[in-house]
C-alpha cells in the first residue's frame, strides 16, 4: 500500500469535482469548488473520520469493499478505479467476472435522479445501485450476495422475491426472467451465467421446465404492476437506458400523470428523502 500515492489520488479527484457532479447542492456558503471529505465520505457510506484519516496517509489499509465504495463515490473511471486498488495494496478487480463498477455518466444521470425511483443492474439481473424511492419501492436489492444478488436466481428459489408481482403475473415474469438469462448464457462466455443456470437447475424444478422450453427475447410490453406492502399496487411504466461498454441497464420507474399509481411514487419520492 502506497499511503502518500493514495491520499495524492483521492485528493485530487475529490477535489476535481462538484457538487452538482455528485448530485449535491452547492450552497451558497462554500468557498472550493471540489468536494468535502465528509461529502466523499457520506456518499461512500462510511465515516468522516474513516475516510479523512486514508487522505491524511494514516489509519488502516481500506479494504476492497471500501475501495470499492469510495470509487463508485468519487465516480471513477475504469482506469482510475483499477489504479485506486492498486495504491491500495489490492490486486484489480477482474474485469471479465465482475461487472459491477458504474460508469461516471451513468452515475451523473443517477445522481440528478434523487427523486425518482431508478435503479441500476448488471447483465446478470443483479442491482447495483438503487434511488432512496427505489427502496421504498422494491426494497434494497444491492443488500444479497452469492447467487442471490441475481434477481433471476432470486425469483426460482426465495419466495419473498414474488411479492413483489401479483401471483397471476408469476408464470409471465418467470418465463420472462428466464429468457432474459438465456441471452445472456448464450452471449456472455465467463461462466457466471452458467453457474446461475446450473444452481436453478439443480434448485427449481420450474425453471428447468421453463429453460427446457428454450424461449428468448420476452419482455414486458405496456405497463407492469407491482406490489407494495403498504401501498398496495401499483401500474407503472419501466424505462431503460443500456450502457454498452459496462453491459448495464439503468431502469426509471414512471407513473402516468394523475393516476393513483403516480401519486403513490410521489409518496415514495417523500418517504425515499
Amino acid at each position: 500500500m502506497d499511503r502518500a500515492q493514495l491520499a495524492d489520488f483521492l485528493r485530487t479527484r475529490r477535489e476535481a469535482l462538484r457538487p452538482e457532479d455528485v448530485g449535491l447542492p452547492r450552497g451558497s456558503r462554500r468557498r472550493t469548488g471540489g468536494l468535502r471529505r465528509e461529502e466523499v465520505a457520506a456518499l461512500a457510506g462510511m465515516s468522516a473520520d474513516y475516510y479523512g484519516r486514508i487522505e491524511q496517509r494514516r489509519g488502516p489499509a481500506p479494504s476492497e469493499q471500501m475501495l470499492a465504495a469510495i470509487a463508485r463515490a468519487l465516480h471513477l473511471s475504469l482506469a482510475e478505479r483499477d489504479h485506486l486498488f492498486r495504491l491500495g495494496g489490492h490486486p484489480t478487480p477482474q474485469r471479465v467476472s465482475r461487472d459491477d463498477h458504474i460508469s461516471p455518466g451513468m452515475m451523473r444521470i443517477v445522481d440528478r435522479l434523487g427523486d425518482t425511483a431508478a435503479m441500476v443492474v448488471s447483465r446478470y439481473g443483479e442491482t447495483l445501485l438503487q434511488t432512496a424511492p427505489a427502496i421504498a419501492l422494491v426494497g434494497d436489492e444491492t443488500r444479497f450476495t452469492g447467487l442471490a444478488r441475481s434477481t433471476w436466481y432470486r425469483w426460482f428459489t426465495d419466495p419473498a422475491a414474488r411479492r413483489l408481482y401479483p401471483a397471476e403475473h408469476h408464470e409471465r415474469q418467470a418465463r420472462i426472467f428466464a429468457a432474459q438469462l438465456r441471452g445472456v448464457y448464450a452471449a456472455v462466455p465467463d461462466g457466471r451465467a452458467a453457474e446461475i443456470v446450473a444452481a436453478l437447475l439443480r434448485a427449481s424444478a420450474e425453471f428447468a421446465a421453463i429453460w427446457a422450453e428454450h424461449e428468448i427475447g420476452l419482455a414486458h410490453t405496456g405497463q407492469k404492476t407491482l406490489l407494495h406492502p403498504e401501498l398496495g399496487p401499483l401500474d407503472l411504466y419501466c424505462q431503460t437506458l443500456h450502457d454498452p461498454d459496462q453491459l448495464q441497464t439503468l431502469l426509471v420507474f414512471t407513473a402516468m400523470p394523475g393516476s393513483p399509481s403516480y401519486e403513490k411514487l410521489q409518496l415514495l419520492a417523500a418517504v425515499g428523502a
